[in-house]
C-alpha cells in the first residue's frame, strides 16, 4: 500500500475562557472557518471530517459542520477524554494517509461552563467516581506519590505554573491572560487538593480549534506531519510501580520516535498535556526529557522556558490556555503550526524547526489512560 505524506495545511481556534451564552457550535465555526481560510481551502473541497467532544450533544458534529458549508460531508464524532481533540487529528491524517480522502477537518470543541459548576468527576459507575475523587484528586495522588518517591520538594512543581502562566500572558487568546503570577502567590493560592493549589490546575473553559489535513506541500506555509501515533491503555491495576498513564504515554512516544526516525534531543518546541503541574512533569519523564524524578527540575533550570532549550507549553497549555477537553488537542496543534511557522509573535521560540504534540485523555477505571496521541511535526522552509 502507497502511503501520502500529509501536512497541516491551516488552523483556527476560538478564544478561550467562559462563553455560557454562546451555541457550543458557533465556538467551532470560528475555529474551522479560520483553518480553512487559513488553509485556502473551500468547504467543497473538504472530503470527510472528525469532530472530538466529551459532553458536546448528540448530532453536535452534524451542527457544526452545517454552519461552515461542510453538510453532507462524512462526519465522525469523536469522544477519547481530554485527547479527542487529537484523535481527530490523528483520524483526520491517517485518512488523507491512506488516500480515504484528499483534504480533511478535525475540529474539537467544547463548553464546560454550561455542564459543571464544580470540577468533573469520572464516572460514577467507575470506582473513582463513587469515592467521590474529582480529577483534581486523582492527579494530586500522583503529586503526592511522586514527590514521596523520589523526595522532591513539592515547591518546585509551583514553577511549571509560573512558567505556563507566563507564557499565556502573551497569548492574546489565553483564558487566564491577566498578569501572571509570582512563585509565591503560586504557593499561597487556595489549597484544591494537597500538594496542588488553585493556581496549579487548569481553568474550566469553553473554546473550540481546528485543522485541516492535506498532501503535504513544499510551499513554506504547510506544516509536515511526520509521523501520528495513536494509543489506548492497556489493564493497570494497583501494582504497576508507575503512575496512571505514564506507560502509555512512554510507548506512544518510543512508536513516535521510531517512525520519524528522530529523538526527543531532536525536538525544538512541545506542547503537552498540563491539566496540572504533576501532569507535565510525568509526561516530560515519559517522553524520556528527563530522567525520573528529574522531571520536576526542568522548569526551575530554565530548560522548558521560552528562550531555554526546549519550551515547553509556549501557548500557556492547558493551564493558562485552558482546557475545554475536546478542543484541547487541536489547540496544541495550531500553537505549533505557528511555532514552526514563525508566527507565534511575542511567544514565538527561536529557530522552531521540529514539534512534538502530545495529549493524553483518562477517565475510565481499570485502564492506563483512555487514549494518548503524540504527534510529531516538521515545518516549512523559511
Amino acid at each position: 500500500m502507497t502511503f501520502t505524506r500529509t501536512g497541516i495545511g491551516g488552523v483556527g481556534t476560538s478564544n478561550f475562557g467562559r462563553a455560557p451564552e454562546q451555541r457550543i457550535e458557533a465556538l467551532a465555526w470560528q475555529a474551522a472557518e479560520e483553518a480553512l481560510d487559513d488553509a485556502g481551502v473551500e468547504p467543497r473541497e473538504v472530503d470527510m471530517a472528525f469532530v472530538g467532544s466529551v459532553f458536546g450533544a448528540p448530532g453536535l458534529a452534524n451542527r457544526v459542520l452545517a454552519g461552515v458549508g461542510l453538510a453532507g460531508v462524512p462526519a465522525f464524532s469523536i469522544e477519547a477524554a481530554c485527547a479527542s481533540g487529537t484523535v481527530a487529528l490523528h483520524e483526520a491524517h491517517e485518512a488523507v494517509r491512506c488516500g480515504r480522502a484528499k483534504t480533511a477537518i478535525a475540529i474539537g470543541v467544547e463548553q464546560l461552563s454550561t455542564q459543571f459548576t464544580g470540577p468533573i468527576v469520572p464516572e460514577p459507575t467507575d470506582p473513582e467516581g463513587r469515592s467521590g475523587l474529582a480529577m483534581p484528586a486523582l492527579y494530586a495522588l500522583q503529586a503526592s506519590r511522586y514527590l514521596q518517591l523520589h523526595a522532591v520538594d513539592p515547591d518546585l512543581l509551583a514553577h511549571v505554573a509560573v512558567k505556563n502562566k507566563s507564557n499565556g500572558a502573551l497569548n492574546p487568546r489565553s483564558h487566564l491572560g491577566d498578569r501572571p503570577p509570582t512563585f509565591d502567590e503560586v504557593l499561597d493560592s487556595r489549597p484544591i487538593a494537597g500538594p496542588l493549589t488553585l493556581l496549579q490546575c487548569c481553568p474550566m473553559s469553553d473554546g473550540a480549534a481546528a485543522a485541516v489535513i492535506t498532501q503535504h506541500a513544499d510551499d513554506g506555509h504547510d506544516v509536515e506531519i511526520l509521523t501520528s501515533q495513536r494509543s489506548s491503555g492497556a489493564l493497570w491495576t494497583s501494582p504497576s510501580e508507575e503512575p496512571w498513564g505514564f506507560s502509555t504515554v512512554r510507548a506512544t512516544a518510543e512508536r513516535a520516535f521510531e517512525a520519524a526516525g528522530l529523538t526527543v534531543d531532536d525536538v525544538d518546541v512541545l506542547e503537552v498535556h498540563d491539566a496540572f503541574t504533576i501532569g507535565e512533569v510525568l509526561t516530560l519523564e515519559a517522553i524520556g526529557l528527563a530522567a525520573p524524578g528529574h522531571g520536576a527540575e526542568l522548569a526551575p533550570s530554565g530548560h522548558t522556558a521560552l528562550g531555554g532549550r526546549q519550551p515547553v507549553n509556549p501557548s500557556g497549555g492547558l493551564l493558562s490556555r485552558g482546557h475545554p477537553l475536546g478542543a484541547t488537542g487541536l489547540a496544541q496543534t495550531a500553537e505549533l503550526v505557528w511555532q514552526l511557522r514563525g508566527a507565534a509573535g511575542d511567544r514565538q521560540v527561536a529557530d522552531a524547526r521540529i514539534a512534538l504534540l502530545e495529549t493524553m485523555g483518562g477517565g475510565a477505571a481499570g485502564v492506563d489512560a483512555n487514549a494518548c496521541v503524540i504527534a510529531l511535526l516538521r515545518g516549512p522552509n523559511r
